[in-house]
């Protein structure tokens, strides 16, 4: 299959989602059955902005989440994100995460999705915060990127213009939670399974749209 004939596909996630982060490894699953025909866009959503950018003891309700996507998903959280939820004070600040998926993600040869699963990890699994350069030149090192180049491009006005630029694409998406994974056909757009769907279900759900949207 062409480029051109591939499968449009949104995925609008935040780096401080849990839903987000169980949700990921049936999408990569997902998207790497699917490879040969999609092309899978990754956009910030912007879930802790403005006032909502508060330390992470603010949102008491999270731990009781965290139980229930464990539940549904299998994913587990990490010694580090443990110690510091318990802790609380780190800042959960979407927009310099959000710009810290851009600085990954303009780098020749980079998955979106693997940069955004590496981000999850570091704040999921590791307990780091999202918000400085440091943490962007270990991710770099991980997924085999130059890391001063990633620090460079976190600290740019145009990383952050096109980080704010996501968020106004997911609201014109009509997004309204996390995780959102949008199919893109002639006949408009379509939400594609939920949080805690596998990457048989996922499939499945594409490849029933795509029928639907052919015999209509």
């Amino acid at each position: 299959m062409s480029s051109v004939e591939r499968i449009r596909l949104t995925y609008a996630f935040d780096a401080y989602c849990g839903w987000c982060y169980g949700f990921g490894p049936a999408l990569h699953e997902f998207a790497a059955a699917n490879a040969d025909r999609i092309e899978l866009r990754v956009l910030s959503g912007g879930l802790f902005t403005g006032s909502r950018a508060l330390p992470v003891s603010a949102y008491p309700h999270i731990p009781g989440a965290n139980e229930r996507i464990t539940e549904l998903t299998g994913i587990t959280f990490g010694g580090g994100y443990r110690a510091a939820l318990a802790h609380g004070t780190v800042v959960m600040d979407s927009a310099d995460a959000a710009t810290g998926l851009v600085a990954l993600r303009s780098q020749p040869g980079v998955n979106a999705l693997d940069a955004a699963a590496a981000m999850q990890r570091a704040w999921y699994v590791d307990g780091r915060s999202l918000s400085g350069a440091a943490v962007y030149r270990d991710l770099a090192a991980e997924l085999g990127l130059d890391a001063e180049a990633v620090a460079a491009a976190f600290a740019s006005p145009a990383a952050r213009a096109e980080a704010e630029a996501d968020f106004i694409d997911v609201r014109r998406l009509n997004v309204d939670g996390y995780p959102t994974l949008l199919l893109h056909t002639a006949h408009g757009t379509d939400h594609l399974g939920g949080p805690a769907s596998s990457a048989d279900m996922l499939t499945r759900a594409l490849n029933q749209h795509l029928a639907a949207a052919t015999a209509a």
